[in-house]
């Protein structure tokens, strides 16, 4: 599985990314993957090989690259909860500074024009996926590229019902991709899930959003105490359907 450690430059600089492929010479359809909260490391890495194994050109960018080059904390090898307060205490502010609205627009524009420029890539459309606050990011994505994004997923998605003018579920509506949410069990509140399902089937979107069953936030991530085995398998079941329905059916 070749594998590629990239530099994409952007309005603001340089990104450092990590991209998987398949090894086979030909062209295929690209998947920008955002990470979780934690950001760019091994299992993400894992996680975007796993995915091209299946067809596709993955691109798994550090989107603090302002702040340097990932990992931009120190983690540990396993995320556990004695750790997790620590960790967030340093990266609550980077989220804040480095994922508004304005600059992730902008990598976003820097990364899908990186991907059209792959001669491993093929020329059809793209699809968006992202982990907790990679879910944000991705429906941002998907929202401001309506003629490049066919498909967009987010698991255990964070922050998308917020009192902001450009909360996520108020994009919903500039939407032309085929949405999956994979939601953790109390990762939502009633009043939260309400709003974003009526957002979502008032915008005549194509989507789905299902709880998945005795999972916690943060489920996909085999290097966090939050793994489920079971939601892990059903998070990829639901991507590669996804993902063919979208991308490769035809």
């Amino acid at each position: 599985m070749p594998t590629e450690t990239l530099l994409i430059p952007t309005a603001d600089g340089q990104a450092d990314a990590f991209a998987a492929f398949p090894d086979d010479g030909e062209r295929h359809p690209a998947v920008l993957m955002y990470p979780d909260a934690f950001g760019l490391r091994p299992g993400l890495r894992e996680m975007a090989r796993e995915l091209a194994g299946h067809g596709y050109y993955v691109l798994v960018p550090n989107f603090y690259y302002r702040q340097g080059p990932a990992p931009v904390v120190e983690l540990p090898e396993f995320i556990g909860k004695e750790s997790r307060p620590g960790l967030f205490a340093q990266l609550m502010p980077l989220m804040e500074e480095h994922l508004t609205t304005e600059r992730s627009l902008r990598d976003a524009d820097a990364y899908l024009a990186f991907l059209a420029g792959r001669p491993e890539v093929g020329a059809g459309p793209v699809a968006v996926t992202g982990y907790c606050i990679g879910s944000l990011l991705a429906l941002r994505t998907a929202a401001a590229h309506p003629d490049r994004v066919a498909a967009v997923a987010g698991f255990h998605p964070g922050f998308l019902v917020t009192d902001a003018p450009d909360s996520p579920h108020r994009l919903v509506p500039t939407l032309a991709a085929e949405v999956h949410l994979g939601i953790a069990e109390g990762d939502m509140t009633p009043q939260i899930a309400t709003e974003l399902y009526e957002a979502l089937d008032a915008a005549g979107a194509g989507h789905t959003c299902e709880i998945y069953p005795g999972t916690v936030h943060g489920f996909t991530m085999s290097d966090t105490d939050a793994f489920s085995p079971s939601g892990a398998k059903l998070h990829w079941d639901r991507l590669l359907s996804l993902l063919e329905r979208t991308l490769t059916a035809g």
